[in-house]
């Protein structure tokens, strides 16, 4: 059995679930979320936890208990407090600005890249090297955060970059060159 599967979730005051047949749909201070659930798998709301089973011990439906009971969690986690990635701009002359609600990266490029934000995705700036991407969406924000990342990753000679706040780049040596 799951160990992850068999945990009940707990609701905070404030949260609503409802299931209608295989989407499930948590509603909270934060906002609103939706999912389709796999079929196979069967979700109960009871006594203010949000349960969920499987029919069998088949290898798919062993593997989908936990990943769907995660999901879940995740979604009521944030309806209620939210998900936000810290990003770093490491290199001379690195930075970003926001205009509105799209940022505006000048990461050593001949042009500044603008990144507008997606539904549900806030951004904020609070340094110029410093970038919060922050939703109630986890998988929503982890892909914008992805997403900016990518413009510019981090590279292993002088670490300069888009890097995840904490991210360890390994740096190699370069060239020794003629002696």
């Amino acid at each position: 059995m799951s160990r992850i599967g068999r945990q009940p979730i707990p609701l905070p005051q404030g949260v609503e679930v409802t299931v209608d047949g295989h989407t499930v749909t948590v509603k909270g201070p934060k906002g609103t979320l939706t999912r389709t659930i796999h079929p196979n798998m069967r979700v109960f709301v009871e006594d203010g936890t949000l349960r969920v089973e499987r029919p069998n011990d088949e290898r798919q439906n062993r593997a989908l208990h936990g990943t769907s009971r995660a999901i879940l969690a995740n979604m009521v986690q944030g309806v209620t407090q939210g998900y936000q990635k810290n990003l770093e701009l490491v290199g001379v002359g690195y930075r970003a600005a926001k205009n509105g609600n799209t940022i505006t990266l000048s990461v050593g490029f001949s042009h500044p890249v603008v990144i507008p934000a997606e539904d549900g995705i806030q951004f904020d700036v609070p340094n110029p090297t410093h970038i919060t991407v922050s939703g109630i969406d986890k998988e929503q924000v982890g892909e914008v955060s992805a997403k900016i990342r990518s413009v510019r990753p981090p590279e292993p000679y002088k670490g300069k970059g888009i890097r995840y706040e904490g991210e360890h780049v390994r740096s190699k040596v370069g060239k020794t060159g003629k002696r």
